[in-house]
């Protein structure tokens, strides 16, 4: 009877040592002797004592695998590629996954290298921007139809990040630098023609508004000179004195107007009491020779008239 605790006491060991749990979204793989038995679940379990044992855990979740792999373009430049997949083991496949693959990181990792250095060495370094979601696509379906066999569902593959060699990037820098800076001169030449063209078409606006006002200037002045000399006339002054006493007027008017001016140092020359006189007794007899020039020239362009009309 003193026995009967112990063997209690060794019956309740044994079989707590029979009972373990499983995590959600785990499962455990059951081993008898050595061969596999069964797959328990999520929750409490119990295994036979030194018969059944616990061989492994197989996580259900999705994982992700980070892979970097270094290539050749079609245009020979080296290009790191990081790409990323998304895997998770099927629950009715945990026999395949846990029995049939070793490593299942090493076996992905190695497809994706293929898969990369199969596709980017056909495109450009351009392209490979351009068509990284092509590359990704070929990368899960590879993946896809290999580990499907080993129990994997692939989720989902991403090609993450693109990196040049260092020089190659600067060159590109440097061209999109290049391009930014042409683009840049275009617009500053666009924008200089336009001022070059508004500051002309202003010039051109000023100098027509300029010569239009001088023009109307001179107008006026005429008209009042032919006013002035219609005034001499009806007082028995012919136009040619009535011409030179206007010009005198302005002349001394000029001169006027210049005295006012405190800051001027303009002189006029000739300068004394009788240049006046002087000037209007040369504009008498310049006037009185250029109308006997011009009766002389009719004259002559009415013989020369007469002389033709009697040769026809």
């Amino acid at each position: 009877m003193t026995f009967l605790p112990i063997i209690a006491v060794f019956a309740l060991m044994l079989i707590f040592s029979g009972l373990f749990t499983v995590r959600q979204q785990s499962a455990a793989v059951v081993q008898r002797l050595g061969k596999f038995h069964s797959v328990r679940h999520a929750g409490l379990q119990f295994k036979i004592p030194f018969i059944d044992s616990i061989a492994g855990r197989v996580n259900l979740k999705i994982t992700q695998l980070d892979v970097p792999v270094e290539t050749k373009t079609l245009d020979d430049v080296f290009v790191k590629l990081k790409v990323s997949v998304q895997f998770r083991v099927l629950s009715d496949s945990i026999y395949e996954a846990f029995y049939k693959l070793d490593n299942p990181h090493e076996q992905i990792t190695s497809y994706i290298f293929d898969v990369v250095r199969a596709e980017v060495p056909k495109l450009k370094l351009d392209d490979v921007f351009i068509r990284k979601d092509d590359i990704a696509f070929a990368i899960m379906k590879e993946l896809q139809e290999a580990m499907n066999d080993y129990g994997y569902k692939i989720v989902k593959a991403l090609v993450t990040d693109i990196d040049p060699d260092g020089e190659v990037k600067h060159a590109m820098n440097r061209i999109n630098a290049a391009e930014r800076e042409k683009l840049a001169a275009e617009f500053e030449a666009e924008a200089d023609r336009i001022r070059i063209v508004a500051k002309a078409k202003a010039e051109a606006e000023s100098k027509r508004l300029q010569g239009q006002g001088i023009a109307d200037q001179r107008r006026e002045i005429a008209k009042g000179l032919e006013e002035s000399v219609e005034v001499l006339n009806k007082v028995g002054i012919n136009s040619q004195e009535a011409s030179a006493l206007i010009v005198v007027t302005q002349h001394y008017d000029t001169m006027q107007s210049m005295g006012e001016n405190s800051n001027s140092n303009l002189i006029l020359l000739p300068n004394n009491p009788t240049a006046g006189s002087d000037m209007l007794s040369q504009m008498v007899t310049s006037f009185t020779a250029s109308q006997q020039m011009g009766e002389q020239m009719k004259l002559r362009n009415a013989e020369l008239a007469k002389n033709k009309k009697n040769e026809k």
